[in-house]
């Protein structure tokens, strides 16, 4: 993920910033506790695409 594509990027339900996981190829908005798909290094925004963060990746 291109850091100067993560800086403009933001949560589109929150407006809050994203982070991205390497591992698991996804943008996470911890204060939406969504994360939300890449695929093929494109960010899939969409609310009904993103799975919710547990409490354990939101480190609660």
């Amino acid at each position: 993920m291109d850091s100067k594509l993560l800086e403009l990027l933001v949560c589109p339900v929150t407006k809050g910033p994203l982070t991205y996981d390497k591992q698991r190829e996804e943008l996470q908005s911890h204060s939406a506790r969504l994360a939300y798909p890449v695929r093929d290094g494109i960010p899939i925004l969409l609310e009904n695409e993103a799975r919710p963060l547990t409490d354990e990746e939101l480190g609660l």
